[in-house]
């Protein structure tokens, strides 16, 4: 089963995730399908391509709560 998620990535206290496409019980920071965008908290900004999100919603991909939080404020769903 296959979930949209955030991995990630940066500095201690410098956080920045990858918004990507694994496996759901796999750890998300080794092995994913596809990184579809990116979001920083600290500067508030987020960026995903619109394309392959929507594919992967139209193959009935599971969100996690914080992926479907970000999604509706930035209306990608």
């Amino acid at each position: 089963m296959l979930t949209i998620r955030l991995s990630r990535f940066g500095r201690v206290h410098k956080p920045h995730y990858k918004i990507v496409v694994a496996e759901k019980h796999r750890h998300v920071s080794r092995k994913f399908v596809e990184a579809i965008g990116y979001y920083n908290p600290i500067t508030k900004e987020f960026k995903v391509n619109l394309e392959r999100a929507k594919y992967w919603l139209s193959l009935n991909v599971e969100l996690s709560n914080t992926v479907r939080a970000l999604f509706t404020k930035h209306s990608v769903i």
